[in-house]
């Protein structure tokens, strides 16, 4: 039924729109194939509108697919990819804005403002990820004096269940814009954003070598409130924890040692993941990251641009193969008075299961402004794990074991985790914490009285939700 309505819908709509029927749909980790009724991939904002209004449900929305845990579908879902919907519709260099389609990714954005020398105010590190995604997750970076994405967005257009659409911004609609940025396509799809951007400036990377018991104190002195720090992150060593690299890229008027102002689309990655392959594979192999390839790699000095270090590609992280052995992502936040403590912690739980880390890194993030799903309820540290884990349903419920444990410690010392990742934690955890999720189910329960927009966390954590909340391997 669900799919002679899409079929109907696309010959309303003048055949124009494309659907691709019983599609399984994954992520970059290839550990969540979820097969759907349909995906459809609109390039007009009515064929959205008309999608919406007419189909019953469920709906979910998918970008890059970057998300790990089933955050773009659900069982039986029609999910618009919203990949084609990615236009410039307004830009203004005097105003430093630009207003996009959410499916445009950064680095097209990038392409668009660089010849203008603006930059993204904020992003996450990679630039393969579409705007919209970004928008859904409330995405941050390195960006030092800045927080979650939603601080550089004005505003942004929505299509509610009903097909209405609305526009929303800290001024207008503002229930809508701080329950949708970070929403997880919970409230509807999100159709247009406009975003204020920066100057595009050349930057000096300097790289200072200390132990974990001296970063805070460093961090606040030297690189919190120094207005030429643009981005800044700490790289914490496994498998003790102790011993971190923290680099920093500072505004400069030094002449540019990488010619390139964005990174080359056609560059090749082969040294960047045969590191990964001995860090994560060979015995040795984090000393020898530690000790040699990272020293090698960083002790040049470098003066870039900020759209090249902003415009960086995820190839870098890809492994050859992800069928036995896949990488994936997780992230902690915690108060800056915490860190510390919970590194202890966490470094003697990831022992304890002999978890693969790959990378730890801590980032800076300002309070959130008013997200209803915010991760960031104070300042705080971010840690961000890349680990590698095995492919095997075995493997899957051991991770949610230690997974759960960090989660605990974050939420012990006041913090919280980030949702676009394995569902693993339960539904206490989830409310304890983003203590304001009862306030999103209201608003979704009042915009989506079906229930319409759904994906595997919304299963998990939403609506209607049964059991303990927490993901099944």
């Amino acid at each position: 039924m669900r799919f002679a309505i899409g079929l109907f819908l696309c010959a309303a709509l003048g055949g124009a729109l494309t659907t691709h029927a019983a599609e399984t749909v994954n992520d970059i980790t290839q550990l969540n194939p979820i097969v759907v009724d349909q995906v459809v991939r609109p390039t007009r904002l009515e064929q959205i509108v008309q999608l919406v209004a007419g189909h019953p449900g469920p709906i979910a929305i998918g970008g890059g697919r970057y998300s790990m845990g089933g955050q773009t579908a659900t069982e039986q879902a029609l999910q618009i990819d919203m990949r084609g919907f990615n236009r410039v519709l307004d830009f203004s260099k005097e105003r430093k804005e630009i207003t996009v389609q959410p499916g445009i990714t950064w680095r097209a954005v990038q392409d668009y403002i660089d010849p203008h020398d603006l930059s993204v105010s904020i992003m996450q590190s990679y630039a393969n990820f579409t705007v919209g995604g970004a928008l859904s997750v409330n995405a941050h970076g390195r960006y030092i004096g800045h927080g979650p994405l939603v601080s550089s967005v004005k505003s942004i257009k929505l299509v509610l269940a009903d097909g209405q659409v609305v526009d929303a911004s800290p001024q207008h609609n503002r229930d809508l814009f701080y329950g949708a940025i970070g929403g997880y396509g919970g409230l509807g799809v999100i159709v247009q954003a406009t975003l204020q951007l920066s100057d595009n400036v050349r930057l000096l990377r300097s790289v200072d070598e200390m132990p974990l018991g001296d970063y805070r104190p460093y961090f606040q002195a030297r690189i919190q409130n120094n207005p030429k720090v643009i981005l800044h992150n700490a790289v914490l060593y496994p498998d003790q924890y102790q011993t971190l690299r923290a680099v920093s890229y500072s505004q400069t008027d030094l002449p540019v040692t990488v010619k390139e102002r964005l990174t080359p689309l056609d560059q090749n990655y082969w040294k960047e993941q045969k590191a990964l392959k001995v860090v994560s594979q060979w015995p040795g192999g984090k000393t020898l990251r530690q000790e040699v390839i990272d020293p090698l790699v960083l002790k040049k000095p470098q003066v870039s641009w900020r759209n090249h270090e902003a415009s960086l590609d995820v190839r870098e992280l890809e492994p050859d193969s992800r069928a036995k052995r896949t990488y994936v992502l997780q992230e902690y936040f915690v108060p800056p008075d915490q860190l510390e403590s919970f590194v202890q912690e966490m470094g003697a739980t990831l022992r304890a299961h002999k978890v693969n880390v790959i990378n730890l890194s801590i980032r800076h993030a300002k309070a959130d402004p008013g997200t209803l799903l915010a991760w960031a309820k104070t300042e705080v540290f971010a840690l961000v794990l890349y680990y590698q884990q095995s492919t095997a349903p075995e493997e899957r419920e051991k991770v949610g074991v230690w997974t759960r444990a960090l989660v605990d410690s974050a939420i012990e010392r006041g913090g919280s985790y980030y949702l676009p990742y394995q569902i693993h934690a339960t539904a206490q955890q989830f409310r304890a914490a983003y203590p304001r999720a009862g306030e999103f189910l209201a608003l979704k329960a009042r915009v989506d009285p079906q229930n319409k927009f759904r994906n595997k966390l919304w299963d998990a954590y939403g609506l209607g939700a049964t059991g303990d909340g927490a993901a099944q391997p």
